[in-house]
């Protein structure tokens, strides 16, 4: 079995620039990520820089976690 990261895959340009859609989404997140932080206590968010080393990587994990955890009813 060949893993994904040594298949070939056709590349997709990347460029700087954002249209008004991915620009809203990604303004979104983020201030979705600063309330999440906001709403921590010091003290979570001193574990979590301890851990992860820095804020965006922290936030990162968080929603990480968010998105791979299944939702409960």
């Amino acid at each position: 079995m060949r893993f994904p990261h040594r298949l070939k895959l056709k590349s997709r340009s990347m460029t700087d620039t954002f249209d008004e859609t991915q620009a809203s989404a990604l303004i979104e997140a983020a201030e979705k990520m600063i309330d999440v932080w906001a709403r921590l206590t010091p003290e979570k968010q001193a574990l979590l820089l301890a851990r992860f080393g820095s804020q965006e990587n922290a936030l990162a994990a968080l929603v990480t976690t968010r998105l791979v955890t299944p939702t409960t009813p």
